[in-house]
């Protein structure tokens, strides 16, 4: 009988080695191969004959569709992430920095949830019952009927959640916690969390109970375990905030019942998390009007209009190579930008450090902002105010030409509801909201707008300046 062979496996993202070594070549983390039984005790070991299989029942393409039941959570912010609320059957994966709030997020939402009349499990595998409670005490939701459970074994959570009436939605706290009989690893490895991750995904559909499974992140933000675990998952909702603000941002990255794009925006006190309900406001809250290198982009996030502040920094710098400091933007495309504006507009960038930050600790993901950047670029450095009243946005071209973006009439009616009169916006872009008393200027190319603001006020030409 052949001997089985051993694998090793790194813990950070389930690669798979045929020898030890310090360094993963997939993921880049040191002394994270461990040495495990390929079969890790599931399934039959060699010399055991494999169990005949079940024929399963065919079905047609076509038949009527029949949309997913939700269960709503009287959490606006929290069923916008969700594309509607928890679908029965689907397992849900948060993740989220340590202390971010992800145990207060689900305590609120079970709490709702049990209050009307839902039957709700939480299952703490890193807390006593007595902890949770007085979280419950905290955030006033002491007073429903979610059960508590403190067990890390998954056969037991399985027996448990099998008694009595079938649950609605099961919140498990977290995967890294759990193990089974079945595996020989210890908790924590790949092997545990993908058999747990398994036994809870089998559950849930065989149920039609609603599955919540919190992960831990590693220090790059990501799930930490096998990348196959996101895989296996519905739904994977990542909960972000700076810890200098107050707010917390739970964005969709997969959802297979709705769209990946929509985000949901909290605000942490110590009665726990508040919505928000429009988060421009949060994000211009303490916006400085006459400061040069500050300029308003009206963003999108999924179906959500957001406005937020972009602010610049240019100053001349004493090194040898100008610093390039990027903060809730994509540093590769600030290199784009400054490389626009030096090569078509004759903005020379070259003997000044750069700093970006995006106000309120937000992060931009689309191409938009790039009329945005631009501006507060060049404002920074001739020392002009922007308007107050303007937003910015578009999409900037290697060429110097402005393209217009998606959705331009909900960023605008954004914009015209907090009070903002004047936008900036791509020569080309269409959907421009009809009957308004806004100003929207259009602009073809980069030189253009260059001109623009360093021709305001009768100030000195961009050139002039450096």
């Amino acid at each position: 009988m052949a001997k089985a062979r051993t694998q090793f496996i790194c813990q950070s993202c389930g690669a798979v080695h045929n020898r030890w070594a310090g360094k993963c070549d997939n993921c880049g983390e040191w002394n994270t191969i461990v040495e495990e039984d390929p079969m890790g005790g599931i399934g039959s070991g060699p010399g055991k004959t494999p169990k005949k299989g079940r024929p399963v029942a065919l079905t047609a393409l076509s038949g009527e569709i029949e949309e997913a039941p939700r269960i709503h959570t009287a959490m606006s912010e929290l069923d916008r992430a969700l594309g509607g609320g928890f679908v029965r059957g689907s397992a849900v994966l948060i993740g989220g920095d340590p202390g971010i709030g992800k145990s207060t997020l689900l305590m609120q939402a079970a709490a709702a949830l049990a209050r009307r009349g839902h039957r709700i499990i939480y299952v703490s595998g890193e807390e006593a019952v007595a902890q949770v409670r007085l979280r419950a005490q905290r955030l006033a939701a002491a007073d429903t009927d979610v059960m508590l459970a403190a067990e890390t074994n998954v056969e037991d959570i399985l027996a448990t959640l099998a008694e009595g009436k079938r649950p609605d939605l099961v919140i498990i706290d977290s995967i890294q916690t759990l193990w089974s009989e079945l595996a020989e690893s210890a908790p924590g490895t790949v092997t545990q969390v993908r058999t747990g991750v398994q036994s809870m995904i089998r559950f849930a559909k065989q149920t039609g109970a609603a599955m919540v499974l919190v992960g831990h992140v590693t220090k790059d933000g990501q799930i930490a375990g096998p990348r196959v675990v996101e895989h296996m998952v519905d739904a994977v909702l990542y909960f972000e905030g700076d810890r200098g603000h107050h707010y917390r941002i739970l964005r969709t990255v997969k959802n297979r019942f709705g769209p990946t794009d929509e985000i949901g925006v909290f605000e942490m006190s110590d009665r726990g998390l508040r919505e928000v309900a429009n988060p421009s406001e949060l994000f211009l809250g303490e916006r400085n009007e006459k400061s040069p290198g500050a300029a308003v982009f009206a963003g999108m996030e999924g179906t959500r209009p957001v406005l937020v502040e972009v602010q610049a920094l240019v100053a001349p710098t004493s090194l040898g190579t100008p610093r390039r400091a990027v903060v809730g933007w994509d540093s590769a495309r600030l290199s784009m930008i400054l490389a626009v504006l030096e090569a078509h507009c004759g903005v020379r960038l070259g003997q000044h450090d750069v700093y970006l930050n995006v106000a309120g600790g937000y992060r931009i993901s689309e191409p938009a902002a790039d009329l945005a950047v631009a501006s507060a670029l060049v404002s920074s450095l001739a020392g002009i105010a922007l308007p107050a009243d303007c937003v910015y946005f578009g999409e900037v071209s290697l060429s110097g030409a402005i393209r217009p973006v998606a959705h331009t009439a909900q960023r605008l009616k954004e914009a015209e509801k907090l009070g903002f009169s004047t936008a900036l916006l791509p020569s080309a872009s269409a959907e421009l909201p009809k009957g308004s008393g806004g100003r929207w200027n259009e602009v073809e190319s980069l030189p253009d707008l260059v001109a623009r603001i360093a021709g305001s006020k009768g100030a000195l030409r961009v050139e002039d300046e450096v």
